[in-house]
């Protein structure tokens, strides 16, 4: 699996117990998005005319488990 990140939050991962997850948001580009998403870091800063902005942007890489139908999203390769 993709590493979930380095962490600077007091946040405990749901998969392992580990300390430290990094805020973010997902974002998209509307129509020309094709359907995908990515993970912008830092938090999530609207500009004057409604346009969403943050840091540099990640692939999103989403696991589910075949049992229970759990869905855990990692940040992929920058984009």
């Amino acid at each position: 699996m993709t590493d979930a990140g380095d962490g600077t939050k007091n946040a405990r991962c749901t998969q392992c117990g580990t300390e430290g997850s990094e805020i973010g948001f997902l974002g998209d580009s509307g129509q020309a998005a094709a359907g995908h998403v990515w993970w912008v870091g830092g938090p999530l800063k609207v500009g004057f005319f409604g346009a969403k902005r943050g840091g540099a942007r990640r692939a999103i890489d989403a696991w589910r488990c075949p049992n229970c139908g759990h869905l855990e999203l990692f940040a992929g390769k920058w984009l």
